[in-house]
């Protein structure tokens, strides 16, 4: 057993604080939006010149206008603000925005990040991910223990064209949650029904297991 796409998503929710603005990346990041909890207001930042979005809409409520960076329909809220893509880009490149949460292809145990390409696939360019890593004072990953061939994606160092180095704070799998600290990860969190020999076992990177590990009886 282990989270779900949308679990990660809930877990991935718990790290936005009253006031920040962040920007959500291509894919399960995506999905924080709808698990924005309670009594937390945050403005969602998107690259493509949006300030101020709204949870995914229904069926009757798709405005084909309203997209976010990966071209998903999304609602807008009252008080959403539109500009162009170069005054969005200067408000993460400038350190406007608090916290940013993005998927990976893989991640180092230095906090090196690759998300952009695969070498020999074809790709429409780095888009804002390598701004987003640079500009943006937090980052969080939310991603897969291990590929589609169960490999780790949690790597020594990364084999895949890097977006960023030494730039990750905490990492979000479908098997717990990991800090980067300065000599490697620290899980802090195991998912329902994960155990630490299978951390282990598909794990390539270094890491620590803390003192005060976090662990949840499976459902």
């Amino acid at each position: 057993m282990a989270w779900t796409r949308d679990e990660m998503a809930a877990r991935a929710a718990l790290e936005l604080e009253d006031g920040f603005y962040v920007n959500l990346g291509i894919g399960i990041p995506t999905l924080v939006a709808n698990h924005i909890p309670d009594g937390i207001d945050v403005t969602l930042q998107s690259e493509n010149g949006m300030l101020g979005m709204g949870p995914f809409p229904f069926d009757d409520e798709v405005d084909a206008d309203l997209i976010n960076a990966g071209k998903q329909t999304i609602t807008e809220l009252r008080r959403t603000s539109y500009f162009s893509s170069a005054d969005s880009f200067a408000m993460i490149r400038g350190g406007h925005i608090d916290l940013s949460i993005l998927g990976a292809m893989e991640i180092s145990e230095d906090g090196d990040i690759a998300n952009w390409m695969i070498p020999g696939k074809l790709v429409k360019g780095m888009g804002g991910a390598m701004d987003l890593v640079a500009g943006v004072k937090r980052v969080v990953v939310i991603m897969d223990h291990a590929n589609k061939r169960g490999e780790p994606k949690l790597l020594k160092e990364c084999s895949l064209p890097l977006t960023g180095k030494n730039c990750v704070h905490r990492i979000i799998t479908t098997l717990g949650v990991f800090d980067v600290k300065d000599d490697g990860l620290e899980l802090i969190e195991l998912a329902p029904g994960a155990t630490l020999d299978l951390i282990k076992e598909q794990t390539e990177a270094k890491y620590t297991v803390s003192d005060k590990l976090i662990s949840h009886e499976p459902a």
